[in-house]
């Protein structure tokens, strides 16, 4: 598993981690992401839309606030989320210790 840090991505604030659960051959054309995401304290990931495909998180620590196509609501370990094709979403860490969540990106 590979492990890649990306900075201000999707305009969001500081780092994003992302590691890597499959890589694109596991994947097999069906999924363009499985992987486990750490946002650090004060770290955010910028609203983005998807296109052709739909992506879920689902938070395993950490609290944040998550932009549901603009609309933004509270979520910590054990919530789920969902952005269908064609909507946009975003996350921010507000707390004071990793927000770590799973995200599956499906392709239409």
């Amino acid at each position: 598993m590979e492990t890649t840090r990306v900075e201000n991505m999707n305009g969001g604030e500081g780092h994003v981690l992302i590691k890597r659960i499959l890589n694109e051959q596991q994947l097999n054309g069906k999924c363009r992401l499985y992987a486990e995401v750490t946002l650090e304290p004060g770290c955010s990931l910028g609203f983005h839309e998807h296109h052709g495909e739909s992506e879920t998180y689902y938070i395993l620590s950490g609290k944040g606030i998550y932009s549901d196509n603009g609309e933004l609501r509270m979520v910590q370990a054990g919530d789920m989320t969902f952005t269908p094709d064609g909507k946009g979403h975003a996350m921010t860490n507000s707390g004071e210790e990793d927000l770590v969540f799973m995200a599956l990106i499906i392709m239409d």
